[in-house]
């Protein structure tokens, strides 16, 4: 398994902020149905803080209640993040279709670093998050305020 790289760019936080208030529909990308894994715990917070989160894995039917999707150009609405959780050699291809898709970011999660993937993302007009959770930087960013 490749090891993640460092990421030679990443949002600001006051970008990543404003992605995250701007956002309405995230795809997470290799979610699980297992409740003790960290995609369908962060599938669930994202479902539980307002957000259309689409499930997107081809092993499942449903998850969190919600239609799966095998992969993003099955997914029937527009997205604005796709949030991954997959293995990186499978991100330059998550990114190929994310472009495909006019999805507006690609999140990928803590660990996960694929520069040349994230560049080519960029050059797509694409805003890109690596190797950061999602619901630690939601929390941390957003989720105080609302308190």
């Amino acid at each position: 398994m490749a090891e993640c790289e460092i990421p030679r760019e990443n949002l600001p936080d006051p970008e990543i902020k404003k992605l995250l208030e701007r956002a309405r529909t995230v795809a997470v990308v290799g979610v699980s149905h297992k409740e003790d894994r960290d995609s369908h715990k962060v599938a669930r917070y994202l479902k539980e803080h307002g957000y259309t989160m689409i499930p997107v894995n081809p092993k499942y039917k449903e998850v969190l209640g919600e239609p799966c999707y095998p992969d993003l150009k099955s997914v029937p609405a527009p997205v604005d993040i796709v949030d991954i959780f997959r293995n990186i050699e499978a991100i330059p291809g998550i990114v190929d279709e994310a472009i495909a898709v006019g999805a507006k970011a690609v999140w990928m999660q803590l660990g996960l670093c694929h520069n040349d993937a994230a560049d080519k993302a960029r050059q797509a007009g694409m805003q890109v998050v690596m190797n950061k959770c999602i619901k630690i930087e939601h929390s941390r960013l957003l989720a105080s305020e609302k308190e």
